[in-house]
C-alpha cells in the first residue's frame, strides 16, 4: 500500500508527496508535529498539516532569510532568530565569522527536540558555543529588548495560533525598538500570489518605521505556489549592496550576490498584485 501526505494549502490547492515512512507524530502543547520521510524531498517537518522544511529545499529558504540581511549589515555581531526551532537559520548565521552570538527563541520545545533527533543536517549548529537556545515566547522576547541586536530574523510559521502576533503591527514596532541604530530585520511573509493583502499591509507597517522597507523573493518548491516572499527593514543600510568579499567566502547552494540583487526585482504581476492590495487598504 502506498502512503501519500497532502498539505491542503488552500481549499483548492495542495501539495502531495509519497511517503516512505512516518518517523514521528505527536501533539505538542501548541500544535501537531510530524516528521515524514518522503521520496521526493527527503525528511520533512510538518506542523498542523503544513510543510515547514524539507531536507531537499530547506537551503533555499534558510540562505535567503539569513544571508540577505547579514551581508547588508557591515558587522552583524549579535543576531536574534524568532521561531526557527529546526535550526536551519542558526546554521546559516554561524557561517558568518563576524557573528559573536545568535539567540534562538522558539516557543515549542518539541520542535527543537524533534529536529535534533530527525533532522541533524538542519539542526547541526544548535550545539555551537555561539548559539543560545531559548524556549519561550518570541513576541515577548522582542518586546522586552531595547537596542540589543544588529540583525533579527523572523523564521515563523504561518499566521495561525501562537504565530498570529508575528504578523501584526505591534510586533514590527517592537522589532524597530529591539534593533541597534543601524539594525536590520528580515521576516518570511508568505506568497504574493495568495497573500498579497497581508504582504502589502506588512510593507506599510514596516515603511512607517524603517527608511528601507523592501520585499524580496525566492523560489521554494514545497511552499505554496513555489514563490516565497521576505520583508526586509533596515534602519540605515541599503538593501542592494551585499558585501561581495564576505559573500564569496560563504558556502552556499542558492544565495549569491547576483541572486541577492535580483531577488528585489519583483515581477510585474507581483508589483500589480501588491499595488491592488495597497489601494484596497483603509
Amino acid at each position: 500500500m502506498e502512503f501519500w501526505f497532502t498539505e491542503r494549502q488552500t481549499p483548492n490547492l495542495g501539495l502531495t508527496c509519497r511517503v516512505k515512512e512516518s518517523l514521528w507524530v505527536e501533539r505538542t502543547p501548541y500544535q501537531t508535529l510530524a516528521i515524514l520521510d518522503t521520496y521526493q524531498y527527503g525528511r520533512m517537518l510538518v506542523l498542523d498539516g503544513a510543510v515547514q522544511t524539507t531536507e531537499v529545499d530547506e537551503h533555499i529558504y534558510h540562505e535567503m532569510l539569513t544571508h540577505v540581511p547579514l551581508l547588508i549589515h557591515p558587522r552583524p555581531r549579535r543576531v536574534l532568530v524568532v521561531g526557527g526551532g529546526d535550526g536551519g537559520t542558526v546554521r546559516e548565521i554561524l557561517k558568518h565569522p563576524e557573528v559573536e552570538q545568535v539567540e534562538l527563541v522558539e516557543i515549542d520545545e518539541r520542535v527543537i527536540a524533534a529536529s535534533r533527533r530527525f533532522l541533524p543536517t538542519i539542526s547541526c549548529a544548535l550545539e555551537d558555543p555561539r548559539a543560545r537556545v531559548i524556549v519561550g515566547d518570541g513576541v515577548a522576547h522582542v518586546a522586552a529588548a531595547q537596542g540589543a541586536y544588529d540583525v533579527i530574523l523572523v523564521d515563523s510559521t504561518d499566521p495561525v495560533g501562537p504565530a498570529i502576533a508575528l504578523f501584526e503591527e505591534p510586533f514590527f514596532a517592537s522589532l524597530h525598538r529591539a534593533l541597534k541604530g543601524d539594525g536590520i530585520f528580515a521576516a518570511q511573509t508568505k506568497t504574493p500570489y495568495l497573500d498579497g493583502a497581508l504582504i502589502a499591509q506588512i510593507q506599510r507597517w514596516v515603511a512607517r518605521r524603517f527608511p528601507v522597507a523592501c520585499l524580496y523573493l525566492a523560489a521554494i518548491p514545497t511552499y505554496p505556489t513555489g514563490l516565497w516572499s521576505f520583508m526586509l527593514g533596515s534602519k540605515r543600510h541599503p538593501h542592494d549592496r551585499p558585501d561581495e568579499v564576505r559573500a564569496k567566502a560563504l558556502e552556499t547552494r542558492y544565495y549569491s550576490p547576483e541572486v541577492h540583487r535580483a531577488a528585489f526585482a519583483l515581477p510585474r504581476t507581483v508589483e500589480e498584485l501588491l499595488e491592488r492590495a495597497r489601494s484596497a487598504l483603509p
